[in-house]
């Protein structure tokens, strides 16, 4: 028989396994938060630090840079969809056999920038060496990279920012992804990069059901196109990807708040009995926001205009109240101040503005800020 879901159910159960309905205890390693998060989207570090601190007691960012550059079991990286994340150092193995085995979609680029599958695999190889025991910055790393493979990869076609990228850019996330670069520590505002440690990756027949049920466990139940889109993979790849984990007994069809093909990992199928009931506040492209599906039931109403852009999950910070996106908010820091400005999208009840200003100051010891809280239209605009 069928295991039939409500929505409250499955959202309680993943704000739970998020560390989101009750903060992980004080002392617990950052590297099992983040484990449990599936990687903690990284492109802005204080957002980061943000999302593991909310999910760890007594953590402040100072915490989390420690795991990260000192103690080093956190890595920052290339992660899902190419993007830069923190994982945990433990879990590389896992990480970049299953990453790698992901088929590449369509290059967003002309003919004339691509490279080939023969070239990336140069430049990934040499990007690798280049790194072996040593932090550089990009144009050191370029020059490093060009004396092992040729001047073909450092033609300046890759449109960024204001100028041009050189062509060997184009495949750093795959050298993230399969272990041969992650990111060093600042050499004051240049960014550098170095090589994690040597390890062997996980068997590809290994990684692959393992990489599927940690997420299903982390965000099921879901659907194969949930997956597609939180990896950026290819659809028709993550439906015979799940179509095979079924038939070999891995993951189990379930209904998702009654909706069905939807899945589990194999006997994972306890949901808690009451709804969450909370508020909690998530920075830019907190790991719940992108990956929590279906997306229309996460953000709901006025949620679906306001909080995404262009259907697009991450750009704003979100309040969650009772387990769903119902408001944005921005923080405008100042020397040790920040000004935290919340625009709920309906009226809140005096427990939920007692918890909303409890998350605020909560926030502010993360960020090891003195945080004012204001109830008001934002007005900054997405990713601002």
């Amino acid at each position: 028989m069928t295991v039939r879901t409500t929505w409250e159910e499955v959202s309680a159960r993943r704000l739970q396994r998020q560390f989101l309905s009750r903060p992980a205890p004080a002392g617990t390693p950052l590297a099992e938060v983040v484990a449990a998060m599936l990687g903690a989207h990284a492109q802005v570090l204080s957002a980061a630090e943000l999302s593991v601190g909310i999910r760890a007691a007594g953590t402040t960012r100072t915490h989390v840079r420690t795991a990260l550059w000192d103690g080093r079991s956190l890595v920052k990286t290339h992660g899902p969809r190419g993007t830069v994340h923190l994982l945990a150092a433990h879990e590389l193995p896992l990480w970049c056999a299953a990453l790698t085995a992901v088929p590449p979609g369509a290059s967003p680029f002309p003919p004339g920038v691509r490279v080939t599958e023969e070239q990336a695999e140069q430049i990934v190889a040499a990007i690798g060496d280049a790194l072996d025991g040593v932090c550089l910055t990009a144009d050191e790393l370029g020059e490093e990279v060009l004396a092992r493979t040729g001047a073909w990869a450092g033609d300046l076609v890759m449109p960024a920012f204001q100028g041009m990228w050189p062509r060997w850019r184009l495949v750093m996330h795959r050298a993230g992804q399969s272990g041969a670069l992650c990111f060093g520590p600042n050499r004051g505002r240049k960014v550098t990069y170095t090589r994690p440690p040597r390890f062997d990756p996980l068997p590809p027949d290994e990684a692959l059901p393992t990489f599927v049920r940690r997420y299903l466990h982390a965000y099921g139940p879901a659907t194969p196109e949930h997956f597609a889109k939180w990896l950026a993979a290819p659809a028709g790849w993550a439906a015979r990807l799940f179509a095979e984990f079924g038939k070999a007994g891995e993951i189990e069809e379930v209904d998702l708040a009654g909706r069905p093909a939807a899945w589990v990992a194999a006997g994972d199928t306890d949901f808690p009995d009451a709804s969450f009931r909370g508020g909690r506040l998530l920075p830019y492209f907190d790991a719940y926001a992108i990956a929590a599906q279906p997306r229309e039931l996460l953000f709901p109403g006025d949620a679906w205009q306001r909080a995404l852009s262009g259907g697009q999950a991450g750009n704003y910070p979100v309040l969650l109240v009772d387990g769903v996106v119902a408001g944005v908010w921005h923080q405008r820091r100042q020397g040790r101040r920040t000004t935290v400005t919340v625009e709920p999208l309906g009226r809140l009840t005096a427990r939920q503005e007692r918890e909303l200003g409890e998350q605020v100051e909560r926030a502010g010891e993360v960020l090891e800020a003195r945080p004012e809280l204001v109830i008001g239209k934002v007005t900054a605009g997405p990713h601002a």
